[in-house]
């Protein structure tokens, strides 16, 4: 990709089989360092009409469909900085800084983004691009409730910018919202800025199991009226074992007191309390079949025991934002009877978010999708030419 001296050129090298994504290798793979590379590279992916994928620590490619096709690979990994305001409790932060990195950062000035990562490894950019949210969502909001700001480049190399330290939106869209969730299907995210809070002084951890669903839903109901105000309620059944529900308390070591004691009284008397969370807190399986499973909050446990016989069942009860995992392996039409069991009931739906190869002939990943129509009239704006992470996004969009 050759240019004048007076604008930056990304590095850009030939594609490897590490590179594959969906089983397609790219030709070429461009690393840019800074939003001025990353729009330059677009906008000459754009000229030369090249199909685009992005991709940050990787952790999360095999997330979506393969793309239809891939021409270009943008590694965002370079893209790496954090730009911290303490006082004004704010952090800006380029895409392909890991998430790691950045709580490690914010831990030292005893502020955390409240955003529990549901992968390891992960970059900001690819968290923001899928969008998926661990279990304290419930009391802080999903990670797109935390994105102030946000620095795009478009499919055709423009930047836009908005929210945050900025005037004005673009276009009259909301980019936060639009690319959050978006999977990397409508632009390139640069860099993106969040709202943090000061790290609490102390944590609690009440568990409790539950043979029946008679006895889930009653500790689920109780601890919803009780004044404990959770951070996360963890529900989790599957095959086999009992329902489980984790519930987690922040503040004071004197304030969690009461509030831990008021928790086991909501959840049983063989409610355990634990201190910090455990290992793994908030992450989802990396391997075999996943798929996102929306429902009525009251319901959540209802969708425990019906599905939880066949397949493993977990998440954010009191917000219907729960996860189904099989093992590895899993017969692709016991993957599509369980998808169709719960899209059979009004409300609920189902996304099969990764899939084993030779899944997609068999499994309908998205069942009906509200708005297609709309998401569908986005893309061509954005992207009018469907060259970036073609058929990745919902309805194959």
């Amino acid at each position: 990709m050759a240019g004048s001296s007076r604008t930056p050129i990304p590095v850009v090298r030939d594609g490897t089989p590490q590179d594959t994504v969906g089983g397609l290798a790219p030709a070429r793979v461009a690393e840019p360092s800074s939003t001025e590379e990353l729009s330059r590279t677009l906008t000459e992916a754009a000229g030369e009409g090249r199909a685009v994928t992005l991709r940050g620590g990787g952790t999360a490619q095999d997330w979506g469909p393969p793309p239809r096709s891939l021409d270009l690979l943008v590694d965002t990994s370079r893209l790496s900085w954090i730009d911290h305001d303490p006082g004004d409790l704010v952090v800006e932060v380029g895409a392909g800084t890991p998430v790691a990195d950045l709580y490690a950062h914010l831990a030292k000035e005893g502020q955390r983004l409240s955003y529990d990562p549901v992968r390891a490894g992960g970059t900001v950019g690819g968290a923001v691009a899928t969008g998926a949210s661990g279990p304290r969502r419930l009391l802080h909001g999903a990670l797109r409730d935390l994105v102030i700001g946000m620095t795009v480049v478009r499919p055709d190399g423009v930047v836009a910018r908005s929210g945050g330290r900025v005037v004005k939106n673009v276009a009259g869209y909301d980019l936060a919202k639009l690319h959050t969730g978006g999977h990397g299907t409508l632009g390139a995210v640069a860099s993106v800025a969040f709202r943090l809070q000061p790290e609490p002084a102390a944590l609690r951890l009440v568990e409790a199991e539950f043979e029946d669903r008679a006895g889930a839903e009653r500790a689920l109901a109780q601890v919803r009226e009780s004044p404990v105000v959770p951070s996360a309620v963890e529900l989790s059944a599957a095959p086999g074992t009992p329902f489980s529900l984790k519930a987690v308390l922040e503040g004071t070591p004197d304030g969690l007191r009461p509030r831990a004691d008021r928790a086991v009284q909501a959840m049983g008397q063989h409610a355990q309390v634990h201190e910090g969370l455990p290992s793994g807190w908030g992450l989802r399986p990396t391997s075999g079949p996943l798929a996102w499973l929306s429902v009525p909050p009251a319901e959540s446990v209802e969708a425990a025991a019906l599905l939880g016989r066949r397949v493993g069942v977990e998440g954010c009860a009191p917000r219907g934002a729960l996860h189904l995992s099989w093992p590895e392996g899993t017969p692709p039409a016991e993957v599509a009877s369980v998808l169709e069991e719960a899209r059979a009931r009004p409300e609920w739906a189902a996304t099969l978010v990764r899939a084993d190869p030779g899944t997609d002939e068999a499994v309908d990943r998205w069942g009906e999708v509200p708005g297609l129509a709309l998401m569908r009239a986005v893309k061509d704006s954005f992207d009018p030419d469907h060259r970036f992470a073609p058929g990745r996004g919902p309805g194959g969009t």
